[in-house]
């Protein structure tokens, strides 16, 4: 690696965004990180319902509830008061989601899943659209 790469890198290490990323990814299970990682989101279980909810990058209307099947079903937007980094963003909704769900949910604007197309009979898998005709959960 050149000098100027390897400074560069080392520059970028010292944003306020790759500190915020460092702590999140310091926050997550191998797993999640891992997902994090490859996909660029990461799952958890609120405390209160044990339901699953899918955390993407991002800073607000990030966060969507996963059903039995792994699809993305309802929406829901909340963040932190401050002018946060994405990171920090993130980390605060899986804290709030896995030690006070309720609250962080009552407080959140929810807006509905994405649209799903499908072949009666057929389940379609997350991200994926299906031609057909169009299926409400």
């Amino acid at each position: 690696m050149a000098v100027g790469q390897l400074y560069q890198a080392a520059k970028e290490e010292k944003t306020v965004q790759a500190r915020a990323l460092r702590l999140l990814r310091s926050w997550l299970s191998p797993q999640q990180r891992a997902e994090f990682e490859r996909k660029g989101h990461f799952d958890v279980v609120g405390c209160d319902t044990g339901k699953r909810y899918r955390i993407r990058r991002g800073t607000s209307a990030n966060v969507n509830e996963i059903d039995e099947y792994g699809r993305l079903g309802m929406g829901w937007c909340f963040v932190p008061v401050g002018g946060l980094v994405q990171g920090d963003v993130m980390l605060a909704q899986k804290i709030a989601l896995e030690t006070d769900e309720a609250r962080a949910l009552s407080i959140a604007n929810s807006f509905p899943g994405p649209i799903r197309w499908r072949r009666p009979g057929t389940r379609p898998r997350e991200g994926r659209i299906v031609p057909g005709r169009l299926h409400s959960s």
